[in-house]
């Protein structure tokens, strides 16, 4: 089975767009030899699964062949093959990812519910990103806009779905290890087949460890942002009966990761102290209940339960004690950690009724969960100049009714409509003497046509609406009852305590073609996002002292291009591209600046939001069983936050892989930033140097430098 990628192309956004137009215009350059046939792709992410190619909306489907071929261990290091699609680090790995430039890029004190959901085998892992390793991943789906009407508030921009491999039709195993740079190692081993004539299993275990690319210099370390992620998956497939098919996945994701990503020189050599941690301890169950009923309709139930444990800290002064010392800066100097210990704990019921295919296919449902977090921060309070801590519980529960409509109008017509309604509430208790109870009804769906055009070929028109539940500023209103800064911001944060829910109207037209030998495929989609009470992320600093809040902004707009194109240009040569062109505003949103006061950021754009993103490859295959692939991207600079105006800047990476694919053993040699770019993945603005006593300057965190490793791996049946 030969699966594809969908990618990107060029360098800037005039020679992006050239290089996509070209990759589309080559079939008149190269009719010599009869391609191969592309492998039809199915999105499982959809209340009713079906081809990518015929699905009236724009998602990515970023298969396992090129999981292998970018060596991705997490989803963070593969997102970048998708248009319009961004992440924000600020920790170990990438927590959050964006789609069209809406997305969150941290979590702190306060609750947050995801713009862009994660999902793993159809497990809820939003906000939790640690858990987004890839090893034995079928394919992973990129759905760009709304998906109310299947997933409610957890996808108002999109949604990132990770599917594991099934069990297989026969007894197999792989054995799968490799070594890299910066002391990398991957070793991971899978074991599938039928245990029974109706039973199927698959295991897979791995696990993932680096010592990091940065080097502390005062510890004379470079393990402190260290990578060690372990990754076990159990699937169990049963017929139990020609009307009953079960299927149980657990999944438990260990990462032990550090964090000394922040350097007062702006490099990769650290001086902290007091290095901070990463850790994610994820369990996680899904069982699954198909029931075909004979009375024109299927049922479909779905439970499952995830319990995390998170530990993230980090040195806050990114120093040490004695950096001034005989210095002018001498007594400017402050010493403090700060740490979140999170517990996550959720569990959801999803019911639906589903008709067998036919000119109207329906489903109807019914969706319930219940989140609850409790926190724990430790920390140095400057307020009182002494270790603090803060304990919060948040408890949010969401109800939900959906349906969807699909009609076939016509031979060439199809007609489709989703409507979800729910109720969201919530409750809010922390040890400063808060007490909210947010709540809210909400609603969202989608409306769409599609026309086929010629065969393999159809464009749509698609109106879809999303939706994102409101919240709590927990640790402003704490500011704001007993920090020393100022009255008036004081008085600011005091009208915070809650924050609305934010909604998005989705408008899309696009086109989706297949050659008649399907040797090429191309995919595009422009759009153009309406958002109301948009929730951005503000930040206040005095010194050392830190207010992050969420705030609502009366509007944004988000409208751009997405371009995707599949070729197998030749038997041997094979060609993919994607482009991503992306503009957004900010409508009347109100910053609190510790230089400027309070500042009208109306008209900006927003942040993590680039203009451009590319991506293009090439794989060729060898003689003998051997290939070679390049991979070329880049993305254009952002605006690293919505509170300042300091951008990180434009960058393209190399990446390069050979190798050799036998029936039973795959080597590949791989380099990845092959030209070593630094590259921007967060971003602060703030004063932490006293040796300029705490003038504020912009801070980057950046993403890895060239890596160099070679993977190998034996198959057994």
């Amino acid at each position: 089975m030969r699966h594809v990628s969908f990618s990107s192309a060029g360098s800037s956004r005039r020679r992006a767009l050239s290089l996509c137009l070209a990759v589309l215009g080559a079939p008149h350059a190269a009719a010599a030899a009869a391609p191969e046939r592309l492998e039809e792709i199915v999105v499982t992410a959809r209340l009713l699964p079906k081809p990518v190619d015929t699905v009236p909306a724009s998602i990515s489907v970023l298969p396992a062949a090129l999981i292998r071929e970018r060596q991705a261990n997490h989803f963070e290091e593969l997102l970048n093959a998708a248009p319009n699609v961004n992440y924000s680090s600020g920790a170990s790995r990438g927590r959050f990812a964006l789609i069209r430039g809406i997305g969150e890029r941290s979590q702190f004190v306060d609750p947050v519910d995801p713009s862009v959901g994660l999902y793993i085998d159809g497990i809820d892992f939003s906000g939790l990103g640690n858990a987004g390793t890839l090893f034995d991943v079928e394919q992973v789906e990129v759905l760009r806009g709304p998906q109310g009407t299947a997933f409610g508030a957890s996808a108002m921009a999109g949604l990132v779905n990770i599917r594991s491999a099934a069990p297989a039709d026969r007894t197999m195993a792989r054995v799968e290890g490799g070594l890299a740079e910066y002391g990398g190692s991957t070793l991971g081993a899978v074991a599938s087949g039928p245990l029974t004539a109706d039973l199927g299993a698959r295991l897979a275990v791995h696990r993932n460890r680096s010592d990091g690319y940065i080097e502390n210099d005062f510890l004379g370390r470079d393990d402190t942002n260290a990578i060690d992620e372990t990754t076990a998956r159990a699937r169990l497939d049963w017929q139990a009966s020609e009307a009953l098919a079960l299927g149980l996945t657990l999944m438990r994701v260990e990462s032990d990761n550090g964090y000394d990503a922040w350097s007062l020189d702006n490099t990769r050599h650290t001086f902290s102290d007091q290095p901070g941690r990463d850790r994610q301890t994820s369990d996680a169950a899904a069982l699954r209940a198909d029931w075909t009923t004979g009375a024109g309709f299927d049922v479909q139930a779905v439970a499952t339960w995830m319990g995390s444990d998170l530990d993230y800290g980090y040195d806050e002064d990114w120093s040490y004690a004695g950096i001034c010392d005989g210095t002018d800066c001498e007594g400017w100097e402050y010493s403090s950690t700060d740490r979140y210990l999170r517990d996550v704990e959720a569990g959801s019921v999803d019911l639906r009724l589903v008709s067998h295919p036919g000119e109207l296919t329906w489903v109807a449902g019914l969706y319930a969960v219940n989140r609850d977090t409790q926190l724990e921060r430790r920390f140095h309070d400057w307020d009182v100049d002494a270790p603090g801590l803060f304990r919060s519980a948040y408890d949010s529960g969401h109800v939900a009714a959906y349906g969807e409509l699909d009609w076939a109008a016509s031979e060439r017509v199809a007609v489709s409509g989703g409507l979800r309604l729910q109720r969201f509430d919530a409750d809010y208790d922390d040890s400063l003497g808060l007490h909210e109870q947010p709540g809210d009804d909400l609603w969202g769906g989608q409306l769409s046509a599609q026309y086929e055009l010629a065969p393999r070929s159809m464009a749509y028109a698609l109106v879809a609406r999303g939706y994102k539940a409101g919240g709590v500023n927990g640790e402003a209103i704490g500011k704001a009852r007993k920090s020393g800064l100022d009255s008036s911001i004081i008085a600011f944060l005091g009208t915070r305590s809650e924050y609305a829910a934010e909604t998005l109207w989705n408008y899309e037209l696009g086109w989706k073609f297949a050659s008649n030998d399907e040797a090429l495929r191309v995919r595009a989609a422009l759009f153009y996002m309406d958002r109301d009470d948009v929730q951005l992320k503000a930040w206040y600093n005095e010194g050392p002292q830190f207010v992050g809040y969420t705030d609502n902004a009366a509007s944004g707009s988000n409208y751009g291009l997405e371009l995707e194109a599949d070729w197998q240009a030749l038997d041997r040569l094979r060609l993919d591209a994607s482009l991503g062109l992306l503009d957004t505003e900010i409508g009347n949103f109100v910053a609190n600046d510790p230089e400027l006061g309070f500042v009208d950021k109306d008209g900006r754009e927003q942040a993590q939001a680039p203009n451009w993103q590319f991506r293009a490859g090439a794989e060729l295959a060898l003689f003998a069983r051997g290939f070679a692939r390049v991979e070329y991207e880049g993305k254009d600079g952002y605006y690293l936050s919505d509170s300042d105006d300091e951008r990180s800047e434009a960058y393209r990476l190399l990446h390069l892989a050979a190798g050799y694919r036998g029936d039973r053993v795959e080597a590949t040699a791989w380099l990845r930033n092959a030209l070593d770019e630094d590259y921007v993945v967060h971003g602060f603005y703030f004063g932490n140097d006293p040796r300029t006593f705490y003038v504020n300057e912009a801070w980057y965190q950046y993403g890895a430098p060239r890596v160099a490793g070679v993977t190998v791996s034996w198959s057994f049946e």
